[in-house]
């Protein structure tokens, strides 16, 4: 893959409450060239416990407006307690394939979205986390890590996220993200 294609890597931060977020998780959204250069970072925020998640995605996306972007990268599958991820919608969106990383094992999010959600929220999310492709293990460097992709062959995602993990088992556009998320989510909830 050559140097200067570009991901955006998505990740999210909130903290629980006690420490005075209202209800919101920070997204940041990270550009990374396969390099390892930083090329841009946009933030937006999310609904704990809603289902918006993807829309934000979407809206972090729209509003870099960036032509030069391959590939967006998503740090989980269900973010922000439960706001599930339509990789489909996203990739329809922003015409770019989608991948989805996870870092654990897991049974799937059935028995826990029957644990947390009942009526209407539940069957929704259900709804959306089944429409999704299947996890899929990849070995990157020597650690275990878990992938989903959309609009992208398994071969084609799986050379993505090893071109973008220069070193240990996350991605480079996601690492970073998640270091700007909890950077942001941070300020947000102690600039009031």
């Amino acid at each position: 893959m050559k140097p200067g294609v570009r991901a955006l890597g998505v990740a999210e931060s909130y903290h629980d409450g006690e420490t005075g977020n209202t209800g919101t998780s920070t997204l940041a959204g990270v550009v990374t060239r396969a390099s390892r250069v930083i090329d841009g970072f946009v933030f937006g925020t999310c609904t704990i416990g809603g289902t918006d998640v993807s829309d934000a995605i979407c809206s972090l996306g729209t509003r870099l407006d960036r032509e030069d972007v391959r590939y967006v990268l998503i740090s989980g599958i269900a973010l922000s307690w439960y706001n599930i991820v339509d990789m489909h919608r996203i990739s329809d969106v922003l015409d770019r394939p989608v991948i989805s990383v996870t870092f654990e094992e897991s049974d799937g999010l059935d028995a826990s979205l029957a644990t947390e959600f009942s009526g209407e929220n539940l069957e929704r999310r259900r709804e959306i986390y089944r429409r999704q492709p299947p996890r899929q293990e990849l070995s990157v460097n020597e650690q275990t890590i878990f992938v989903r992709n959309v609009g992208v062959t398994d071969d084609e995602a799986h050379d993505v996220i090893r071109t973008f993990t220069p070193e240990g088992g996350r991605p480079e556009p996601l690492r970073v993200a998640r270091i700007a998320a909890r950077a942001g989510d941070e300020w947000r909830t102690t600039a009031r």
